[in-house]
């Protein structure tokens, strides 16, 4: 007996969208306000769920995530962002912004 083939992710993320989509609609139009609605909606949201992991798993796999801050290969010269949790909680003061923004276009180190 053979073994069926692993669906590649973009088909995962297709029949979970679809299914998602069926879930939705089957909710909106049946209007069902029971034990079986609240199931059905549960199901839709984990459909979903998987429908969006697939479909970021297939672009990483690809190398086309346009949000991988410069770490693919077709982009080796560019930098990530140089902001960490520390600096993320000073955002609020205007000072502190403008001297983040002075040390990263001077190329200083983070601190």
């Amino acid at each position: 007996m053979r073994r069926f083939p692993r669906p590649d992710a973009r088909t995962v993320a297709v029949v979970a969208g679809l299914a998602a989509l069926w879930l939705l609609t089957t909710l909106v139009v049946g209007r069902r306000q029971d034990l079986l609605g609240v199931a059905t909606a549960l199901l839709c949201v984990l459909l979903a769920t998987v429908a969006g992991v697939a479909a970021t798993a297939a672009r990483q796999r690809d190398g086309d995530d346009p949000r991988d801050c410069g770490q693919s290969a077709r982009h080796p010269g560019t930098q990530p962002p140089g902001i960490d949790a520390d600096t993320l909680e000073t955002l609020g003061d205007r000072d502190a912004v403008r001297s983040m923004r002075e040390r990263h276009q001077r190329g200083e180190p983070h601190r």
